[in-house]
């Protein structure tokens, strides 16, 4: 497939926004009874399927039929790319039980299940970029050299600029969330009150 790059960016939004929402109504579908941890752990089964498939055989398949897909083993790439492989993993699991928490806490409180959850796609899409530039501003790695670490003090419009994608990511996605909850929220009992006695002519 002759994808442009501007094609995977647009793939990777799509598979990691949609990643939060899916994973929770997966998990939700999976529990046998509310308080239970068997559905959340049947989804991380699940995601762990899917990256077994994408990550390990689809891999191994092309570096067995492709001379262009056949990689030079060196100790820091396996390193490194095995952290990668666990801050993804991580990441998804607290993902998962993050979910499972905030309803937890909800309903604990007495309050609309989603009132909590509603932060979490939020705070992790507004987070993870800014993360990603403060950890860019300071571990520059080259090659054989993966301990390579500096910092230059950056103009104003870096951080600006974190701020306001932190805040705009956070706003945006804590509208959607906030208007998914209302939606699912109960709606309340209309209660109908009693007809009123017609007056008796023989007290009159």
């Amino acid at each position: 497939m002759n994808i442009p790059w501007w094609g995977y960016v647009i793939l990777a939004g799509l598979a990691w926004g949609t990643y939060v929402p899916i994973i929770f109504y997966g998990g939700t579908e999976l529990t046998t009874r509310p308080g239970t941890v068997g559905g959340r752990l049947a989804s991380i089964l699940c995601v762990g399927i899917a990256y077994f498939v994408m990550a390990v055989v689809i891999p191994l398949v092309l570096m067995s039929i492709r001379d262009d897909a056949k990689p030079e083993w060196k100790t820091n790439g396996l390193i490194f790319s095995s952290l990668a492989g666990i801050a993804g993993a991580v990441g998804a699991i607290c993902v998962i039980f993050a979910s499972k928490a905030a309803v937890d806490t909800a309903k604990l409180e007495g309050v609309n299940p989603a009132t909590y959850r509603i932060y979490i796609a939020p705070l992790i899409f507004s987070l993870a970029p800014a993360i990603n530039t403060l950890m860019s501003l300071i571990w520059h790695p080259k090659p054989n050299d993966p301990w390579n670490f500096g910092f230059e003090v950056p103009g104003w419009k870096l951080p600006v600029g974190i701020l306001f994608v932190a805040l705009g990511t956070f706003l945006v996605l804590f509208s959607k969330e906030e208007a998914e909850a209302h939606k699912g929220a109960p709606k309340p009992a209309v209660v109908t009150p009693p007809p009123e006695e017609a007056p008796n002519p023989a007290s009159s």
